[in-house]
């Protein structure tokens, strides 16, 4: 019955596991998209050497999750598997109100339109980088749902470091080509204050 119940573990881990990588896909596809209707209207790029660092990242979070899972044989551990689900469930829900907020400016590279004032609704009501913290919940969240902690623990510390340069230069870009600070000085990066929220 153990080994059923593993077997099943495994299965659905997988599940998710293919779930995200075509959902990745998807998202380069629609921010291709985007890059060229932001391009057209005249917009530019900032700090391109970052995306390789992303794409690596995210690429070797799900090698990593499936060698530690396998190799190291990490058991399925329901209450950890279930906080984990909820975790990883809202961080999709973060990523895509960003994605539907931002609309056709949304894109995986830093892009800006000269002029054109910044995303003021939404989630961004909230939060500067909604889709930041979607993205760290579920970098951390996603390995234990089959208990990879070292996946979790070594990927969340290095998503960090590469936020930290990332968010600046965004910032920094926004600010120059938008009125960034001007709109989001007074909200936060990615804790929320609950007092926004009535």
């Amino acid at each position: 019955m153990k080994d059923k119940a593993g077997s099943f573990s495994l299965v659905a881990f997988v599940a998710v596991l293919v779930f995200l990588a075509l959902q990745r896909l998807f998202e380069l596809r629609l921010s291709r998209r985007n890059e060229t209707h932001i391009r057209a209207q005249g917009g530019r790029e900032h700090a391109s050497g970052h995306f390789g660092w992303m794409k690596l990242l995210h690429t070797s979070w799900f090698v990593a999750m499936i060698a530690e899972v396998w190799w190291l044989k990490r058991p399925f551990k329901p209450p950890l598997a279930a906080g984990a689900f909820v975790t990883f469930l809202a961080g999709q829900s973060l990523r895509y109100a960003a994605i539907r907020t931002l609309g056709s400016r949304w894109s995986v590279r830093i892009m800006t339109l000269p002029g054109v004032p910044p995303v003021d609704r939404g989630v961004y009501r909230y939060l500067r980088h909604p889709n930041y913290l979607g993205v760290i919940l579920e970098l951390a969240a996603v390995p234990l749902l089959h208990s990879a902690y070292l996946t979790s623990l070594l990927f969340s510390l290095a998503n960090t470091l590469l936020l930290h340069v990332r968010i600046r230069a965004e910032e920094r870009a926004l600010d120059d080509h938008n009125a960034y600070t001007a709109v989001f000085a007074r909200r936060p990066r990615l804790i929320p204050r609950w007092e926004r929220f009535w």
